[in-house]
């Protein structure tokens, strides 16, 4: 009878590592899951900083030339409607054009 207690021992024995094998299996895969999540999420994190920075800049770009552009614009206006009053009443040299007028004449920028 001894011997078949043995061997009953034995079979929970190894029915217990199965068990403890699979369980270890299972937190080291999950584990490694959550370990790799973190990882993931900075490299998503990263390229949406440095897609953020690139609009950024683009957009600070674009807005010197808007702003720019709105200044030639007033400019233009400017002195066009200091040439419309001095064609109506043309006394003396016609008006100078605005400066910035005078620089997109010269530059074309």
């Amino acid at each position: 009878m001894n011997g078949i207690w043995g061997l009953v021992g034995a079979a929970v024995t190894v029915l217990g590592v199965i068990v403890t094998g699979f369980f270890t299996y299972r937190g080291t895969r999950t584990a490694a899951a959550i370990q790799a999540a973190p990882v993931a999420k900075a490299q998503e994190f990263a390229v949406l900083q440095a897609t953020v920075e690139r609009v950024d800049k683009e957009n600070e770009q674009l807005r010197m030339r808007q702003s720019r552009l709105e200044s030639i614009v007033r400019a233009f206006s400017w002195s066009f409607d200091d040439l419309r009053r001095w064609s109506r009443n043309p006394v003396g040299d016609p008006p100078d054009p605005h400066p910035l007028v005078d620089e997109y004449n010269r530059t074309g920028v």
